[in-house]
């Protein structure tokens, strides 16, 4: 590690690393914060749609537009971002991507419709993801590697703790006060972070020139390709994939643009994004890690509360409060893995992490209808300090080699895959765990008939608990134990979607020795 070796004893102190600057250090902080709201919108809404559901009088098919169009247009915000940091300067990009998605947090609250809101929320997402790839940028930019140690921590606490604690934040909001809230606290802050970052930050200038070379087909095949991707694997799952006349549409429009993009981001004078970063080794090493991570940080963050309501019936509050534990342990870690980062090869820590994940889904395979909070509690310690070791790391391989002018490029594209691979898990849980449950209660269905012994004495068992209620006993029996019989087989699928999480997380352990590791002092961090 670059801080490792500036800090060793009898090392000279370079130029490079002046002090920390105090006016760039409370820019930064206030971007930091700005990425944070960017990023906790992603998931504040999912505890609470169905508080907007009623609010907005919206139909069961229309209200996953709500997060649906958000992470679409974020997903095609997040790698334009480069281009235009580029031509508008830090400054203006964050001031106006700050200042967008406030606006449109209040026009989120005051929407009326479905159709409203999800415009409303297609804007807010599209101008506010261009803070999160800034941000990663910036850091890697103005502070010398030396101060990475204090600078990755920041960062990867926020990009991980953000959606860890958006459905908390989101389950308390609503039910202390109302869904409206969910997007008007970001007003007073959004202000905020609008206003200081546009008198702080002066970190580079504007290029007006790359307008005139400006790819607008590379925008549009892009728009197409990552937009149509993002609504296959939201929807898939959900609607048999191909056999659904909207996610083939979308499927072909997406393999459409995408040959057209990368044919036109291989041929153009400016292309819309520079793919070259990709050939640096350590970045896409970077890239494959943050993947895998972010099936980690998306997958594990949507799972376990599907849980929690489809098998144990917990409220969106009760699900804030046994999901917290990772955010506690996340806040714990950071200090460490900064510290750490300075000191042990990244990719020990990266195997670390990964290892540790890979704990906390095997614990979980044991899974019961009966687990709740303190059974959850170690799976859930292991994922949020595991979050921690790998974020800082793979922040520092994939960025803290490249050079400053290749940076704010390949800080969209290295933000990107982390979103996208929290989409691809997301279509895979969802997928895994509607086969395997249609398997599993067809199995069970095989073996509970009226040849069954067992079967036939407790559902008998059931009838006369229901005596009671006279003739409408027999019936309730059997439909008590048809529910039982389907709780019994989604649990089975839960167990095999964290099997599958568990495998996939040790083969990236195995795969972290490949990487090579970062020369110390390498990189453009420094200060500009």
């Amino acid at each position: 590690m670059a801080a490792s070796a500036a800090l060793a004893p009898g090392a000279p102190i370079r130029a490079a690393d002046p002090p920390l600057d105090r006016r760039r250090m409370v820019a930064f902080v206030c971007m930091v914060f700005g990425m944070f709201m960017a990023i906790l919108d992603i998931q504040i809404v999912s505890a609470s749609l169905n508080e907007i559901q009623a609010g907005l009088s919206a139909s069961g098919d229309e209200i996953p537009w709500v997060q649906t169009s958000y992470l679409i247009a974020e997903v095609i915000s997040i790698p334009l971002s480069g281009t235009l940091s580029r031509v508008l300067s830090t400054r203006w990009m964050f001031a106006i991507s700050a200042g967008g998605f406030t606006l449109m947090s209040l026009m989120c609250a005051t929407s009326s419709s479905i159709g409203e809101m999800i415009v409303w929320r297609a804007l807010q997402g599209f101008i506010g993801g261009g803070m999160i790839p800034t941000v990663f940028a910036a850091a890697f930019t103005i502070f010398p590697p030396s101060k990475r140690t204090i600078v990755s921590p920041m960062i990867g606490l926020v990009a991980t703790l953000a959606p860890t604690i958006g459905p908390t934040v989101g389950g308390y909001l609503t039910d202390l006060m109302s869904w409206h809230w969910l997007f008007l606290i970001n007003v007073v802050p959004g202000i905020f972070v609008t206003v200081s970052t546009w008198i702080l930050v002066d970190f580079d200038e504007p290029n007006y020139g790359l307008i005139k070379s400006f790819d607008w087909a590379g925008l549009a095949f892009m728009a197409g390709f990552l937009g149509c991707l993002e609504y296959v694997l939201e929807e898939g799952p959900n609607h048999d994939w191909l056999q659904d006349e909207a996610v083939f549409a979308c499927a072909v429009v997406c393999g459409t643009s995408a040959l057209l993009f990368f044919w036109r981001v291989f041929t153009a004078k400016q292309p819309i994004v520079d793919l070259r970063a990709f050939s640096d080794r350590n970045f896409a090493s970077g890239c494959v890690a943050s993947f895998v991570l972010g099936i980690g940080l998306y997958g594990l963050t949507y799972i376990y509360p599907v849980y929690l309501a489809r098998v144990r019936g917990y409220s969106a509050l009760m699900i804030g409060e046994t999901m917290f534990v990772s955010g506690l342990c996340m806040f714990a870690t950071a200090p460490i893995a900064g510290r750490l980062s300075g000191k042990v090869d990244p990719r020990i820590m990266m195997g670390i992490g990964f290892v540790g994940f890979a704990c906390g889904t095997w614990i979980v395979t044991g899974l019961t209808k009966d687990w709740d909070f303190y059974e959850l509690l170690v799976p859930q310690i292991l994922r949020g300090c595991s979050l921690m070791l790998c974020m800082i790391p793979i922040n520092n391989i994939a960025l803290g080699t490249l050079p400053p002018a290749r940076m704010k490029n390949a800080s969209g594209l290295f933000n990107l895959t982390r979103n996208l691979g929290g989409a691809v898990g997301l279509a895979l849980i969802n997928t895994i765990l509607n086969d395997r449950w249609d398997l599993h209660l067809a199995r069970l269905h095989e073996r509970f008939t009226w040849a069954n012994t067992a079967a036939l004495e407790r559902l008998d068992a059931m009838q006369r608990g229901f005596d009671a209620y006279g003739s409408a006993a027999s019936d309730m029996a059997l439909k008590a134990m048809t529910n039982t019989v389907r709780i019994q087989g989604l649990v089975m699928a839960f167990e095999d979607v964290f099997l599958s999480l568990t495998v996939l997380f040790l083969a990236m352990a195995c795969a972290v020795p490949m990487i090579r590791r970062p020369k110390a002092g390498a990189g453009g961090g420094g200060g500009h």
